[in-house]
C-alpha cells in the first residue's frame, strides 16, 4: 500500500527531476553498467525464488505445465 501511495504522488516533473539527479550523480556511462547489474540481480532473484539453478534451458521453464 504504501509504495503505490508513493507512486501516486510522482508525476512527470518529478520522475525528470529524480532522472536527472540520477544522472548528475552517476554520470553517462556508469549508468548503462547499473542498470545491467540491476537485471542480473532481478534475474537471479526470480530463478531463486522459483528455485531453478539455471541449469535448465529457456524452453523446459516457458513450457511448464500449469
Amino acid at each position: 500500500m504504501f509504495n503505490t501511495t508513493i507512486l501516486a504522488f510522482l508525476g512527470a516533473p518529478e520522475i525528470l527531476i529524480i532522472l536527472a539527479v540520477v544522472l548528475l550523480l552517476f554520470g553517462g556511462k556508469k549508468i548503462p553498467e547499473l542498470m545491467r547489474g540491476l537485471g542480473k540481480g532481478i534475474k537471479e532473484f526470480k530463478e531463486g525464488k522459483e528455485g531453478t539453478d539455471g541449469s535448465e534451458s529457456i524452453e523446459s521453464r516457458t513450457n511448464k505445465p500449469l
